[in-house]
């Protein structure tokens, strides 16, 4: 059972005026995606964590996500593994209760439930469940303070009178 991260209300923040979508963080999401399938051996996860991924998206035959490991996953079952001889299915290890977003969410909004959850990588999955990237914390925390900045800078402009003659 997948949870839409925008589907509860979020306590107002900072950022409550943004409307600033996760599609705008998509060029970035679309590079941390790293997907396997499901009937993957666990070691073929534990290969692209080595690798520098933080989260590998399990997905069964249609494509759709069914799961996230996430290197945390990896170590618990490790003890179960001799390298790479280690035949258990990724399946078998994946987190299913996985929080995830679509590009029409609102970044603020989901940067919230990330917050509160220590998350640093969700999945952005579309209509169909099909994963389309990664969005990662510090990416959507960047482009809301960017959004407040330029706010305030037009705000400055404006109270100064520069551009409005």
């Amino acid at each position: 059972s997948m949870k839409s991260a925008a589907s509860q209300p979020e306590n107002p923040t900072l950022f409550r005026d943004k409307n600033v979508f996760v599609q705008q963080l998509l060029p970035l999401s679309r590079a941390r995606l790293v997907t396997i399938s499901d009937k993957a051996p666990l070691h073929e996860a534990a290969r692209l964590l080595c690798a520098g991924t933080d989260l590998v998206i399990v997905c069964g035959e249609n494509g759709a996500m069914v799961g996230v490991i996430t290197k945390t996953d990896v170590v618990a079952r490790i003890g179960e593994c001799q390298g790479a001889a280690c035949t258990t299915a990724a399946a078998l290890v994946m987190s299913t209760e996985v929080l995830q977003c679509a590009p029409g969410d609102l970044v603020h909004e989901v940067w919230a439930k990330m917050k509160s959850r220590n998350l640093k990588n969700i999945p952005i999955a579309d209509a169909d469940g099909q994963p389309v990237g990664v969005l990662n914390a510090r990416d959507a925390l960047g482009v809301l303070l960017q959004e407040v900045k330029i706010e305030e800078s037009l705000l400055r402009d404006y109270v100064m009178g520069v551009g409005y003659h």
